[in-house]
């Protein structure tokens, strides 16, 4: 991940197209006619990119070959996933919808083309959605917004983006990585819209691509990930079914590390901003954290609600159902408030500066004494770094010594079973110490 930084964009503002109607691709109305379908050598299965193309036409050979996407299925036939599925009693884990559901393409037999393969992995479609009324249209000179139109799914709208790649790598309501299935194997779930978005590239951000579907920005998208991420996390925890297993709240949702200690370290400290004690199972707030950073800095009223009302929501879970059901709501209206706050911020360097000082500062402060805020905070920071250098507010030289120093906060989180906070924290004075 943190290399990600070698990719620049271009960071000039937003753009997000009237989208909202958009289901996810698994849930829309065209049928997915499979990967083989856009692999033509002559439209996205070239093996080298075309030069006097708006297109790459390379993007079916850079999937397949350094995409984690493409051996998705593949992992579902491994030993690991095979003691998985016996432990939660589902059968074969490449027939289980449980597992299909997000390692492949798994739409209905009926919305199946005849070239479509289970075997595919997270395809094509998976992300861009049934093709069956875009497929040619889509090569014929018709605009962006007729393929939306016909049902192409606006992955460059950061807020649909984020909905996509998150019922996924974080789970919703309908599709959930379940506290069960962690406890019967799977690895722990971690995503940051900005960071993931660039880890395989298939796209170039030029001119013609901004001329097409707008701008890409870094920084809003990474804010826009930690609010589309809390978001999920509030309604899923609020929905009847999906948000219980028997008479415990859907695990998942919390924080791992709050509770997943040495019983012998006996290191337990308070935690600002949590008003809880020891022993408390506490909600996975590291998204809420990230939003702080940006709202403080670009509407520091709603930040300050949100930061009593994060509290507010901490205290509730320790009391009762109905109390933390009400203090959810009151929280998840504040959240969704701040969505447009976030995308219509303007992240020019004072914005950028503001937000790497308030992560450094809550560091200090201790907000860091478990894993998963501090590898949010990892993947923050590497966004700050890009889009300081992309908006021109320092030079590349510059640059590399920023990451040099944020190489600390990536050693501190290489490894979630021995994280130190001392260490991450002296990691974030120093890249303080270096920055702008």
């Amino acid at each position: 991940m943190r290399y990600r930084y070698i990719i620049l964009m271009l960071v000039t503002g937003g753009c997000l197209l009237t989208t909202a109607g958009h289901a996810l691709p698994s849930d829309g109305d065209n049928k997915h006619l499979g990967v083989a379908t856009c692999a033509s050598s002559t439209c996205h299965g070239s093996v080298s990119a075309y030069e006097d193309s708006n297109i790459r036409q390379d993007e079916f050979a850079t999937w397949q070959s350094v995409d984690k996407h493409s051996s998705a299925y593949q992992i579902l036939m491994n030993d690991q996933s095979k003691r998985m599925a016996s432990k939660l009693g589902i059968g074969p884990a490449h027939q289980a919808d449980m597992c299909l559901d997000c390692h492949a393409d798994n739409v209905p037999i009926a919305a199946r083309g005849e070239k479509f393969q289970i075997s595919d992995g997270v395809g094509c479609e998976a992300c861009h959605g049934g093709s069956e009324k875009w497929l040619s249209s889509h090569t014929a000179g018709v605009s962006h917004q007729d393929n939306l139109d016909a049902g192409l799914y606006p992955t460059e709208d950061s807020v649909k983006r984020a909905e996509l790649c998150l019922s996924c790598h974080l789970g919703n309501k309908n599709q959930m990585i379940t506290h069960r299935i962690m406890g019967a194997g799977h690895p722990r779930m971690s995503f940051e819209l900005d960071t993931f978005t660039w880890l395989t590239p298939h796209f170039e951000v030029d001119d013609d691509y901004v001329q097409r579907k707008g701008n890409i920005d870094g920084a809003r998208d990474w804010s826009i990930g930690q609010s589309v991420s809390a978001i999920t996390q509030l309604e899923t925890l609020l929905d009847e079914k999906a948000g219980h297993d028997g008479i415990f709240p859907e695990l998942v949702l919390f924080d791992c590390h709050a509770c997943h200690r040495l019983m012998s370290n006996n290191q337990w400290v308070p935690r600002k901003g949590t008003g809880l004690g020891p022993g408390i199972v506490r909600f996975n707030d590291a998204n809420l954290l990230m939003m702080r950073h940006v709202l403080a800095a670009v509407d520091p009223g709603l930040a300050s609600a949100i930061s009593q009302k994060t509290r507010d929501f901490h205290v509730a879970t320790t009391r009762s159902q109905p109390a933390t059901d009400q203090a959810a709501r009151a929280l998840l209206t504040d959240l969704k408030k701040a969505l447009p706050v976030l995308n219509s911020a303007p992240y020019n360097n004072d914005t950028l500066q503001a937000i790497l000082d308030s992560l450094v500062k809550d560091g200090e402060d201790g907000q860091y004494r478990d894993y998963v805020a501090a590898e949010q905070a990892s993947m923050a920071v590497d966004s700050v770094i890009l889009a300081f250098e992309t908006n021109g507010a320092i030079t590349i030289e510059q640059a590399d010594r920023l990451r040099q120093k944020a190489e600390g906060l990536f050693d501190a989180t290489a490894n979630e079973e021995n994280y130190n906070q001392r260490k991450f924290v002296n990691a974030l004075q120093q890249l303080k110490s270096a920055s702008p």
